[in-house]
């Protein structure tokens, strides 16, 4: 089987790209996840077999790559973290189109990572619970 071409990548970054950058916010700053995603859909690219579920692996693949940032992220020294707040890398706030999206938001952060990555995989992504089962490792019941 061929690599994926140009217009089922984009059709792929179309359908998913925006819930993936959601689900990779579950574990890294705003700033990173698009990064994180980009990341995915590049790996994706230079496949020289395309995936059997596409969606399935991007997620998987999103995750992995978050969680490697996550992981660089707290290696950085103090130092180099300061560098970033110094230069105006920290992470700003999203904007909200509603009050609604803000509660959701401040809800969200307080769940425990695991039930919010859930949370965010099943309503946003639309994923099922055998998806998500496989995607974080937990059981199915």
């Amino acid at each position: 089987m061929p690599s994926i071409g140009p217009k089922h990548l984009a059709a792929l970054f179309t359908a998913h790209a925006p819930a993936l950058v959601l689900y990779a916010r579950g574990f890294v700053p705003a700033a990173l996840a698009e990064d994180v995603v980009q990341e995915a859909f590049v790996r994706l690219a230079g496949m020289m077999r395309p995936p059997e579920n596409p969606r399935g692996w991007l997620f998987a693949t999103t995750r992995h790559a978050a969680l490697d940032a996550l992981n660089h992220h707290r290696r950085a020294s103090p130092r180099e973290r300061l560098a970033g707040h110094v230069n105006g890398a920290r992470e700003a706030p999203a904007p909200s189109s509603s009050l609604e999206a803000a509660e959701v938001e401040a809800t969200l952060i307080t769940l425990p990572a695991v039930e919010r990555e859930i949370v965010t995989l099943r309503i946003w992504a639309e994923a099922t619970f055998s998806d998500i089962a496989q995607l974080t490792g937990l059981p199915l019941s």
